[in-house]
C-alpha cells in the first residue's frame, strides 16, 4: 500500500512534459505527498492490535482514544477520526509533532513490547489533524448560549489556551493575558520551529480569537495591571505563567561573555524564524554560526539547543551531562536525532568552571569527569566526581540547559496569601487546580514544575471543567 505513491511519483517525473512549468510541479509534488502521507497513515493504523487493555491510552496523560482513532484511519474514516481526537486533545496537531511518545503511547505500545516495532501513533495523529485543517473540519467556539461569567488567564502558553478553549465553547467570557508579543508560550518561543512548525501555532492562536476569545498581548501582570484588579474584574483567574526563571550555574569564570541561558538563546532564534529583528542574533551574541558550541544539559531544553546549534552553522555542537546515557532525563528519540546530526555527546562529564581571554570572552569550560555511584533518593544513581580527571573543553558559546524554576509569583503580585511549595510552586488541588485564594486557579508547569506540554492541556481542560461545575453551582442555588 505505501509503494503505489513512490511508483506514480517516479511516472510522472518521467513523463511529465518539460514546458510545465514550476508551480505545477510544485503542485503534483503536494498532491502524491499527500496520497503517500495517507498511505503510510492508513498503513501504521491498521498495524494496531485493538488490544484489551490499550496500555498507549493508559500511558497518555490525556487518556486519548487512541485505538479508537487508530481503528478509524484504518478503514478511511479520517473526520470520524479527527472527532475522536480531539474530543479528549485540545492541540492534537502540536502533540502529535513534540510529545515525547516513545516515553508515553508508542514506548508503551503492545506490538512495540512483543518487539514487532511501535505504531507510529505521533505521526498518525498529525496527520489526521492536519488533514482535518485542510478540509475545514475544525472550526472556531461557537457557543450555543453565552454567560455571563468571565474568566481571566494570565499565561497564554499550552495550559491557558486549552482552558481557554473549553471555557469559550461553553459561553465563558475569556481573556488571556500574557507577556509576550505573540500567544502560545514556550509554543512560540520555546520550541524550535523544526520541531513545531510557527504556522501550526499561529493557526490555533487565530482560531481561537476567531471563536471569541480576548488577548492581551504585551502584558506583564504585576506591572501594566495588577492581579487584585484581575480578580476583582473576572469572576475566575487561571494562573498558566509556566516556570521561566532559568536555574543558574556559578563557578569560576561564569560571568564571562559567550555563556548564555537556554531560553534566551531559543527566543532569540524563534523570533528571527518569524522575521522579527533580533539585535542579540545579528551582533552573533545568540547566534551559534562558526562557532565552537557546549551545551550544559540533559533534558529536552538542551537537546532543542543543540540542535537549533547546529542549523545555525556552528563549528561544532557538544552536550555535556554528568550523567551517563541511561539516565538522561530528555526523549532518546531526540538524542538519536542529534547524533545523526554531528552532535558529540560528553557524557559523565560536569562543568566546575570556564576559561576565557584577556577579552573576558568565554574559551572553555572547565570539565570534572564523573561516575555513577549508589542511587539518590528517586532511585537514579548519583554521580560521584573522579579526582584528577579535569579537562578543559573549547568553547566560543556556552548555553546552560539546565531547567527553570518559578518566579516569586506571589511577591511579584503582591499576593502572600497565594501559597506555594517548597520548590516555589503554586499550591493548587490535584484535579481542579483551585488555590487558596478564592475564584483563583493554577495549571500547567507553574503547579507540576517543568513538565510535558500534554500535562499542561491536561491541567487546562480539567481545570476549565471545574470552574464551569463550580459556575453552573451558584447559577443553580441563585435560582432557587
Amino acid at each position: 500500500m505505501a509503494k503505489q505513491p513512490m511508483l506514480k511519483f517516479v511516472k510522472i517525473e518521467r513523463d511529465m512534459p518539460q514546458k510545465r512549468d514550476a508551480e505545477e510541479r510544485r503542485g503534483d509534488f503536494h498532491e502524491i505527498y499527500a496520497e503517500y502521507a495517507a498511505a503510510k497513515a492508513q498503513e501504521q493504523a491498521s498495524r494496531c492490535s485493538q488490544c484489551g487493555v490499550p496500555y498507549c491510552q493508559s500511558h497518555c496523560p490525556l487518556q486519548n482514544n487512541i485505538p479508537d482513532w487508530l481503528h478509524l484511519t484504518a478503514t478511511g474514516r479520517l473526520k470520524e477520526a479527527y472527532e475522536v481526537s480531539q474530543a479528549t486533545n485540545t492541540f492534537p496537531e502540536i502533540c502529535g509533532r513534540i510529545c515525547p511518545q516513545d516515553r508515553l503511547c508508542e514506548g508503551n505500545c503492545v506490538i512495540e513490547q512483543s518487539g514487532h516495532g511501535t505504531v507510529t501513533i505521533g505521526s498518525v495523529e498529525k496527520y489526521i489533524t492536519d488533514t482535518a485543517w485542510e478540509n475545514g473540519w475544525v472550526t472556531p467556539a461557537a457557543p450555543a448560549q453565552e454567560r455571563s461569567e468571565s474568566v481571566g488567564i494570565i499565561g497564554a502558553g499550552p495550559g491557558g489556551l486549552a482552558a481557554a478553549d473549553m471555557l469559550r465553547r461553553a459561553g465563558v467570557q475569556v481573556t488571556v493575558y500574557d507577556r509576550y508579543d505573540r500567544a502560545g508560550g514556550l509554543l512560540t518561543y520555546g520550541i524550535p520551529g523544526f520541531k513545531l512548525e510557527k504556522d501550526v501555532v499561529m493557526r490555533r492562536n487565530q482560531q481561537l480569537e476567531a471563536g471569541g476569545v480576548t488577548f492581551v498581548l504585551n502584558c506583564t501582570v504585576g506591572e501594566d495591571i495588577g492581579f487584585e484588579e484581575l480578580r476583582q474584574k473576572h469572576d475566575a483567574v487561571i494562573i498558566a505563567t509556566g516556570v521561566y526563571k532559568s536555574r543558574d550555574l556559578g563557578g569560576p569564570g561564569s560571568g564571562a561573555e559567550g555563556i548564555e541561558k537556554a531560553i534566551e538563546f531559543l527566543t532569540a532564534s524563534n523570533r528571527k524564524s518569524f522575521g522579527d529583528t533580533v539585535e542579540e542574533f545579528e551582533s552573533g551574541r545568540l547566534n551559534a554560526a562558526g562557532k565552537r558550541v557546549v551545551v550544559i544539559g540533559g533534558g529536552d531544553t538542551a537537546m532543542d539547543c543543540v540542535r537549533t546549534s547546529i542549523r545555525q552553522g556552528a563549528e561544532s555542537v557538544k552536550c555535556l551531562y554528568r550523567r551517563d546515557r541511561a539516565n538522561m532525563p530528555g526523549s532518546q528519540r531526540e538524542v538519536a536525532n542529534a547524533e545523526e546530526e554531528g552532535v558529540e555527546f560528553v557524557w559523565l562529564s560536569a562543568p566546575k568552571g570556564f576559561v576565557s581571554g584577556k577579552d573576558d570572552k568565554v574559551s572553555g569550560v572547565m570539565v570534572q569527569k564523573m561516575r555513577l555511584g549508589a542511587p539518590d533518593a528517586s532511585g537514579r544513581q548519583s554521580p560521584e566526581v573522579i579526582e584528577g580527571a579535569d579537562y578543559v573543553e573549547e568553547a566560543d558559546l556556552v548555553i546552560k540547559a539546565l531547567g527553570f524554576e518559578p518566579e516569586e509569583l506571589p511577591t511579584l503580585w503582591d499576593q502572600p496569601e497565594l501559597t506555594v511549595t517548597r520548590w516555589g510552586t503554586i499550591r493548587a488541588e490535584f484535579t481542579t487546580g483551585q488555590t487558596d485564594l478564592p475564584g483563583v486557579y493554577a495549571v500547567g508547569d507553574i503547579v507540576r514544575g517543568a513538565s510535558l506540554v500534554v500535562w499542561a492541556i491536561r491541567d487546562g481542560r480539567d481545570c476549565a471543567a471545574a470552574i464551569l461545575n463550580e459556575f453552573d453551582g451558584k447559577a443553580a442555588v441563585a435560582a432557587e
